[in-house]
């Protein structure tokens, strides 16, 4: 079974930055779309990055510039670099895995076809 274990987050100050990270179990980041998403409390899920088995990426306009996703394939796992982190930043960070074939982007990893629990990202001074 697919499992998506998140890691990394937690409270920064405007203008900080947090590392997060998601190990998979019975899943290769090597060779399928992975990326994350997040949600705010009352609003909708927003894709921010992917990246994909041609080592491939996408950012939405929101993070691009200060967010880098990564993958490290000998240690399977994922990550995301967030840095100059907003207070509208915060929100609940999951990592999605989408090993259907379709466009690998930040749009589409928004509802993927598996899902970690999400690690809480607060920004506040």
């Amino acid at each position: 079974q697919v499992q998506l274990r998140e890691s990394g987050g937690g409270s920064v100050q405007p203008g900080g930055s947090l590392r997060l990270s998601c190990v998979p179990s019975e899943y290769s980041v090597s060779r399928h779309c992975m990326g994350w998403f997040r949600q705010a409390p009352g609003d909708e899920r927003e894709g921010i990055a992917t990246f994909d088995y041609d080592d491939s990426v996408t950012y939405s306009d929101s993070v691009k510039g200060r967010f880098t996703i990564s993958k490290d394939n000998a240690k399977n796992t994922l990550s995301l670099e967030m840095n100059s982190l907003k207070p509208e930043a915060a929100a609940v960070y999951y990592c999605a895995a989408e090993p259907r074939r379709g466009d690998c982007t930040y749009a589409n990893i928004r509802d993927p076809y598996y899902k970690g629990q999400g690690t809480r990202v607060t920004v506040s001074s």
